[in-house]
């Protein structure tokens, strides 16, 4: 067994190790999401916390992890008699991103299950977490299905199976930790506020700290065993410090000054719900036991809401988390509370309500997420009042809206999403067909009629029906997929009007917004000058392409053949990544084509690449004023698609645009 890596002898991170070891005094806070770049001691972290975590009490034999003073009356493995038990130590589960749904909820053998009428069970990873920690290393890229199964289980405590009306349910109670890099893309929302607490981690960027982590991570590779010895007695003392928190926290007070506190910095906040208020109270408990108090105090509730808060106020995909400190410390001050005794707020570390002092790991309140509008603002101050043809700073994007959607025609077979029509795992059944490997969904009707006509040359004599493994026929699916959008942008002098192009990157972001709420990847290309930039390569991180083009100058000619180049060579490398995935190009000019020898024939040609290669594209027309040239329009015919207006877009005013966009495409092939 591989010796893991001591969590005491992890170098800063303050608040990630703080926010792990409230869960390990009350589990009830409910997990840690940890945000930060690779190579942050995430993982590290989190393996680490499993070692500290004080035995538990099982009924022996049970698959399930049923507690012996009061087991499960509807474990599968049951019933059990209450008493005595077998202690063994917490377990950390860990749940790939590439995980089948049987992986994660468990198997029931049909073929048993019809033919004997046997619930044979397989656990899984649900089953195996039951009292211990589940935890997911990039859990940003988890598919829906799987998002799905895990918030039905943390709301409920319990995982159910169900294959064609024949059920298996069993207790489901774990630590949800989650690590991610925000780069690759965000979180559901529903998922986000499933857990309890969140932490930013970064790198040192202090050379001494740094030096010490490189030292004591080659120590540990050299000798993973004696490295962990050095630390055994930190490490003691550690789980002992836990235990007593955990004996300590019934006896808490959190009086009604503190729970004003609490429910006046979620209101401050406008935060959703009133899960942050329970998940606060509860952590500014724990706070407290891990300092060795019995009374909550304020400093108790200003670090619960650095920590409980900045992933729950955010209003869209693109708010940066955070907390503005100062509004928490006016809110703090405004309704503090008179019944908190005159105590030392410091723990046998340093600990209780303060928040670590120094360090990256600490959340800085949102002015990060301020600097993107300033940057708008400052770019709209400079920016000059006449049309020319040089570079011009960056304009803000206008205000979002809700789009009309678009999809690829045709039936995909792509990652499962919520834009076009594909064959999934899940969705409507639409047909039977036998299985390629282990039965997951059956087809239970088309099942019986391959069966039946064989009863008797089996010898079949009850009432049960005979039935073999050749008579099983899995379930086809019809639901929705996620799509590469890959947005060409025009960024040339023509779009540099201000309030034009404040518009066109409202439009751009709004579809950004349909993309990120759809699981898409998506792309940017800009063009402009002499020629074309892959602005951002294809990825899960929508709020990268916004902030890509929250920057984005404008200025110089129309290299439109450039751009929708450049666009077809990222699609034909995209390919080869992910054949599977199936792309829509959007286009966003006015049309025009300048700059170079024949610039509108070279565009011309450019696009009937797409045509060619039977692309779905939509091109969104930018032009404006009282004369209109429709270049915009004669382009989406070479490229196969369809063209829409600005004020089209929007879901309100135009009906029947996917028609639209599939009908042409279909013309075009």
């Amino acid at each position: 067994m591989t010796t893991p890596f001591p969590f005491t002898a992890v170098v800063g991170q303050d608040d990630l190790r703080l926010a792990l070891l409230l869960n390990a005094v009350s589990p009830a806070v409910g997990g840690v999401l940890v945000r930060g770049e690779k190579g942050t001691a995430k993982s590290t972290a989190v393996r680490a916390l499993s070692a500290l975590l004080p035995e538990v009490a099982v009924v022996p034999g049970c698959r399930f992890s049923c507690d012996p003073a009061s087991p499960d009356p509807a474990c599968p493995d049951g019933p059990h008699e209450s008493g005595g038990g077998a202690a063994r130590p917490a377990r950390m589960v860990e749940l790939p991103v590439g995980a089948s749904e049987d992986r994660l909820v468990g198997a029931l053998d049909i073929e048993r299950a019809l033919s004997e009428g046997v619930k044979a069970f397989e656990p899984g990873l649900l089953a195996d977490a039951h009292r211990g920690i589940l935890y997911v290393d990039e859990v940003n890229l988890l598919h829906d299905h799987l998002v799905d199964l895990l918030l039905d289980a943390a709301a409920m405590g319990a995982s159910y199976v169900e294959r064609e009306g024949v059920s298996v349910r069993h207790a489901a109670r774990f630590l949800l930790v989650g690590t991610m890099n925000p780069e690759e893309g965000e979180l559901r929302p529903q998922l986000l506020d499933r857990f309890g607490l969140t932490v930013e981690v970064a790198a040192s960027r202090e050379p001494d700290q740094r030096v010490e982590v490189v030292r004591r991570r080659l120590a540990y590779d050299d000798d993973p065993a004696a490295f962990a010895a050095r630390w055994a007695d930190e490490e003691a003392a550690v789980r002992a410090r836990i235990v007593a928190a955990r004996e300590l926290l019934p006896k808490v007070r959190l009086g009604d000054g503190a729970l004003r506190q609490i429910a006046a910095t979620c209101a401050a906040f406008e935060v959703d719900g009133m899960r942050a208020d329970i998940v606060m109270a509860r952590t500014a408990t724990a706070l407290a036991a891990w300092a060795g108090r019995t009374d909550v105090l304020a400093e108790d509730v200003r670090q619960a809401a650095l920590l409980a808060l900045p992933h729950r106020r955010r209003r869209n995909p693109f708010d940066a988390p955070g907390l503005d400190e100062d509004k928490l410390d006016e809110t703090l001050e405004e309704f503090g509370g008179d019944d908190d005794p005159d105590t030392d707020p410091d723990g046998p570390d340093g600990g209780g309500g303060q928040p670590p002092a120094e360090g990256p790991e600490s959340p800085e309140g949102g002015g990060d997420a301020e600097a993107p509008a300033e940057a708008g603002e400052a770019g709209q101050a400079e920016q000059p009042a006449g049309a020319g043809s040089g570079e011009r700073s960056p304009v803000g994007a206008g205000e979002p809206f809700r789009t009309k959607v678009l999809s690829v025609p045709g039936i995909g077979e792509g990652a499962a999403g919520r834009r076009s029509r594909a064959r999934t795992e899940h969705g409507r059944t639409t047909g039977a067909r036998r299985p390629n490997g282990a039965l997951t969904k059956l087809h239970l009707a088309a099942t019986v009629q391959a069966a039946a006509p064989h009863q008797r040359a089996r010898g079949r004599s009850g009432p049960g029906l005979v039935v073999r493994r050749d008579d099983l026929r899995q379930a086809t699916r019809e639901g929705r997929e996620s799509n590469l959008v890959l947005f060409v942008v025009d960024a040339s002098g023509s779009m540099a009007a201000r309030q034009r192009m404040s518009a066109v990157k409202g439009a751009v972001v709004s579809l950004l917004l349909d993309a990120y709420q759809r699981r898409d990847k998506v792309g940017l290309v800009t063009f402009r000058g002499s020629a074309a930039d892959v602005a951002l390569p294809p990825t899960s991180s929508v709020d990268a392409a916004a902030a890509r083009l929250e920057s984005l100058p404008t200025g110089g000619r129309t290299p439109l053949a450039a751009g929708l180049l450049k666009a077809h060579d990222v699609l034909r490398v995209e390919r080869l990544r992910d054949p599977a995935r199936r792309a829509l190009v959007v286009v966003v000019t006015d049309g025009r084509a300048t700059g170079g020898p024949e610039p509108v024939a070279l565009a011309s040609r450019a696009a009937r690449l797409f045509a060619a290669d039977g692309v779905a594209s939509v091109v969104v027309d930018c032009e404006s004023g009282p004369v209109r040239l429709g270049l915009a329009g004669r382009l989406a015919g070479e490229l196969g698609g369809s063209a829409v207006t600005l004020d089209e877009l929007r879901a309100d005013s135009i009906a029947g645009l996917v028609r639209d966009v599939q009908g042409t495409s279909r013309r075009a092939a």
